[in-house]
């Protein structure tokens, strides 16, 4: 094939194996080398697109695990994203010294190099935030979220006035599980549900690791999760209940490092 195309094997490997894009000359090349029907082409191009659009991610590869891609293709292309977490606020609502003190106490992360690109690219995620149309977000985190002291009182202070300011974001939804809520379907694991314009795919649940991230596509097992969002949802503090409880965590983190 790559001698009919005129190609270096080289070339044609590197597109192949996504370690490179393709331009639109070179894709119509290809589609005619392929034989490819003119009524299949403009799919075919549309696809090309957005397999570029959402190729910001590149530059970072080497410093994060191979699923980690298939996260970010899942992350870029979401009309719908749910999540549950127990432990940390979650990257897209992470302030920068925020994520750096979560990255740094990672499992196989040592060098700076390595630390510097990963909370790069945790921020350039945030960019799905900015989008047209942008993803619709719900997220629900624990309690102790707003207590676990990550990077020291006053990162998690200034966490706390971000997460408040995102809260009125539109689109955005964001409820509070209380230690009140007692046992809950999501006690076992953090997860997030990815679901896409109507048409596309099914849904996707991502759930992190410490080697990297798990995927789940049976419908039967994204219903499970489903559901415990059901049943998360159903215990959480309202929006604004919510809301209040953020903005008296940080006021009184305010007041302790004042005092």
């Amino acid at each position: 094939m790559a001698v009919a195309l005129g190609w270096s094997e080289s070339k044609l490997s590197r597109i192949e194996t996504a370690h490179t894009g393709i331009s639109d000359s070179d894709l119509d090349r290809l589609l005619t080398a392929y034989g490819v029907r003119v009524e299949e082409r403009a799919r075919l191009r549309e696809l090309a697109g957005r397999g570029r659009a959402r190729a910001w991610w590149t530059p970072y590869r080497s410093s994060v695990p191979d699923p980690y891609d298939e996260y970010l293709a899942l992350e870029a292309e979401a009309a719908r994203i749910s999540e549950w977490e127990a432990q940390v606020v979650p990257g897209l609502l992470q302030t920068d010294e925020y994520a750096r003190a979560v990255i740094e106490v990672g499992a196989g992360v040592g060098d700076p190099d390595t630390i510097q690109r990963r909370l790069a690219l945790r921020m350039a995620r945030q960019v799905v935030l900015t989008r047209e149309p942008p993803p619709v977000l719900e997220i629900i985190i624990d309690e102790a979220v707003l207590y676990r002291e990550v990077g020291g009182r006053e990162v998690l202070r200034r966490q706390l006035a971000r997460l408040a300011e995102d809260s009125l974001r539109p689109g955005l939804t964001l409820l509070v599980l209380p230690f009140s809520a007692g046992a809950h379907a999501g006690q076992t694991e953090s997860f997030m549900v990815v679901e896409f314009a109507p048409g596309s795919r099914g849904p996707v649940v991502h759930i992190e690791g410490l080697t990297g991230g798990l995927f789940r596509v049976k419908a039967s097992e994204v219903e499970v999760y489903r559901e415990a969002l059901d049943d998360l949802r159903e215990r959480a503090l309202s929006e604004e209940e919510s809301r209040t409880a953020i903005a008296q965590r940080e006021e009184a983190l305010r007041l302790a490092a004042a005092s």
